[in-house]
């Protein structure tokens, strides 16, 4: 999903718009166990409560395309029978109202999931009425192409208030708190299926993670019968391992300027796009050929590119390029360019030692105070 179609759906989440069919809940403690489960017709809830509900719900949309939020195609294993996609077809089909489903389906969160405190388990049944497109792209609320009819789950850490003083307006006194527990905003969701093309892609899951590095390896292959992908540091730290092993010794300032120069030329071009720039491994390819790495150099790139990443396996440019910074290092030295004039350093040898060489037009600071 792009983040034209993860806006879509996130603007649903409101009381204009809302498309919530039913809500779902099971509460988990610290220990694995089920504490408390609820199901009830969302339109049912009380005005407040909905609200607080529904800001949830637009958080586990929320994020960078690629980093937070990452669309998985399942395997083709995973849509037989016994796969965790057919689970996830039977729960919107039956539109949360199947009990035992429900029973299967929080079982395998509680035994996956790694967080050692208390969450909340949320499961919603949705059906938009996606509305159709006129020839000049306005859209046409009466005429309706299909329904997207899906289920999202948000997995909220609920943790104890702060101990502390509070003031009691009723008996107008400072009194010792009470201590309650509290639903933090998501950790981790998915929506399921995908939305794609403004329609439902039952072959593509999109998950959410609050933090981009904690993935939940266990939950996405044993709920969502996923692999866990590349998280946005390990993709960049790949891309880095790839350029480095590609020129060997032969990796010199001049190179890697030009694959930075060029990388952010790349996401310059597609920046209207609403889909993120994706890299194969063919894209790769040609990226560190038009920086001027020589064709000997590239003779082992594409067995080490489909070790690293995968045959079929792509890397986000957002993911992989610097487009803030342009960092010089030694160690010892700390030098930060402006990204888009990269061509201010160069490096040359003065007296036999390699130099970094920083043209200075009209103005210099150290530490703030300007010098000559």
């Amino acid at each position: 999903m792009n983040k034209k179609e993860v806006l879509e759906i996130r603007k649903q989440f409101t009381p204009e718009n809302c498309t919530i069919t039913r809500i779902c809940g099971c509460y988990v403690d610290h220990e694995k166990e089920k504490k408390m489960e609820m199901k009830k017709a969302f339109l049912s809830m009380p005005e407040e409560e909905a609200f607080k509900y529904f800001d949830i719900f637009r958080h586990t949309l929320s994020g960078t395309v690629g980093k937070n939020l990452m669309t998985m195609e399942f395997p083709l294993d995973q849509e037989l029978e016994g796969g965790a996609q057919k689970l996830l077809l039977k729960l919107r089909d039956t539109k949360l109202t199947d009990d035992l489903l429900l029973e299967e389906f929080y079982d395998k969160v509680i035994e996956n999931y790694e967080f050692a405190e208390n969450y909340y388990i949320i499961l919603i049944h949705a059906a938009y009425d996606v509305p159709g497109k006129s020839s000049d792209n306005m859209e046409m609320f009466d005429a309706s192409d299909t329904v997207y009819e899906h289920i999202m789950c948000s997995i909220c850490p609920v943790k104890l208030t702060k101990a502390g003083l509070t003031y009691n307006a009723e008996k107008n006194n400072i009194e010792d708190r009470i201590r309650d527990w509290f639903v933090e905003m998501p950790a981790t969701g998915f929506l399921f299926p995908a939305f794609q093309d403004r329609a439902s892609d039952v072959h593509h899951v999109l998950y959410y993670s609050k933090k981009p590095e904690d993935l939940q390896p266990d939950f996405i292959a044993n709920v969502l019968g996923n692999i866990t992908p590349l998280t946005a540091k390990d993709q960049k730290t790949t891309f880095q391992s790839l350029v480095s092993d590609t020129l060997g010794e032969d990796c010199d300032y001049d190179t890697v300027r030009n694959i930075h120069d060029n990388l952010n030329e790349l996401m310059e071009e597609a920046k209207e796009s609403p889909d993120p720039l994706e890299l194969s491994r063919p894209d790769v390819k040609h990226l560190l050929e038009r920086s001027g790495v020589p064709e000997e150099k590239m003779e082992h790139f594409d067995k080490n590119f489909e070790e690293a990443v995968g045959e079929k396996n792509t890397l986000l440019a957002s993911n992989i390029a610097s487009v803030k910074t342009f960092q010089i290092e030694t160690p010892d030295i700390v030098v930060k360019v402006n990204p888009e004039r990269s061509d201010l350093v160069e490096t040359r040898e003065i007296d036999g030692r390699r130099c970094l060489v920083i043209a200075i037009d009209d103005h210099l600071e150290v530490n703030g105070i300007e010098v000559r």
